[in-house]
């Protein structure tokens, strides 16, 4: 072979490098560093979040023949999540609880949002007890409380759940909580939607929608550190203009004949208290065909990205 000959060597792309250790560790603590590099370490492929509509499970929870306790929204397989979860950091259920029974919830969440579908009672947490009753909304901490159903009452809950679990957190102590039990009742959610339509929108209004909030996050403007909740409304005849976010959005339809959303493209029509996910970043509209106003609760993980500076909100029409 001439000398001015040069054998070259196949290189190896970055980003098909398997994870390194270390060549000769001196202990367990260094035998356990992983090392990867900037061509494989941002190229994870996790399954997308499933956008659609819970329909069988609201249909289950309405039906006069299901005992009491929990039915989950769960979308963890599709998500290659290993914890029950319907969008990365949400967890939605509707809960059921026949008259005169009882439900304990005890999450290991930073706290839960309830909204009461059907029914009346009472819930206790810690030394407070909240009358409910057919469209109140209510705010527990994290802390469990026992759920007393004076008539069959079906009811939807929002947790932080998946957030928790996957950082292997625990919910705060209750010296440490950063919310109390809180309670909007309906005639007052009725009273405040009227207020908002007896004001004007500006053109960069997202909708026509009531904000909850309380004393203690009242800055924030969420219900709870990382999740906000809405109660949104479309006019007869109306859409709210295409968009999207950053945050997943978990929906709860309360009121819409002939109405449906958009998401990704696919139309998910309503049904009366169906669960809609619409997964993050997702273009997104809602559509009211019917005569009368259209209501629907929404739970978003927006705390988080309003923390985060990554909102990323913009109307695409």
């Amino acid at each position: 072979m001439p000398a001015s000959a040069k054998i070259t060597t196949p290189v190896m792309d970055m980003a098909d490098l398997p994870p390194q250790s270390a060549l000769a560790p001196a202990s367990e603590a260094e035998a356990r560093a992983r090392y990867f590099n900037s061509g494989n370490a941002f190229n994870i492929k996790l399954p997308p979040v499933p956008g659609g509509v819970f329909t069988e499970q609201a249909r289950q929870a309405l039906s006069a023949d299901t005992p009491t306790g929990f039915i989950a929204c769960d979308q963890s397989a599709a998500m290659g999540c290993a914890f029950p979860a319907t969008s990365p950091l949400m967890l939605a259920r509707y809960a059921v609880i026949g008259a005169g029974e009882h439900l304990v919830a005890d999450f290991e969440a930073t706290g839960s949002i309830w909204y009461v579908i059907e029914g009346e009672g009472r819930v206790v947490q810690g030394g407070e007890t909240i009358a409910f009753a057919k469209g109140d909304v209510f705010l527990l901490t994290g802390a469990p409380a026992a759920l007393e159903a004076a008539t069959r009452t079906v009811l939807w809950v929002v947790t932080n759940e998946p957030q928790l679990a996957f950082d292997a957190d625990r919910r705060p102590s209750e010296e440490a909580r950063p919310v109390d039990p809180v309670h909007y009742p309906a005639a007052e959610i009725a009273r405040q939607i009227e207020i908002i339509y007896g004001a004007a929108p500006n053109a960069q209004t997202s909708g026509m929608a009531l904000i909850f909030s309380s004393d203690r996050q009242q800055a924030a403007r969420n219900i709870l550190p990382t999740l906000t909740l809405s109660l949104n409304t479309l006019p007869p005849k109306t859409h709210q203009k295409a968009h999207r976010h950053n945050s997943a959005a978990l929906t709860l339809v309360l009121n819409g004949d002939d109405s449906y959303s958009m998401v990704g493209g696919v139309r998910c029509d309503w049904s009366p208290f169906a669960t809609l996910v619409t997964p993050p970043g997702a273009p997104h509209s809602h559509h009211n065909g019917g005569d009368s106003r259209a209501l629907f609760l929404i739970v978003q993980d927006g705390g988080l990205h309003y923390h985060a500076r990554t909102r990323g909100f913009e109307f695409l029409e």
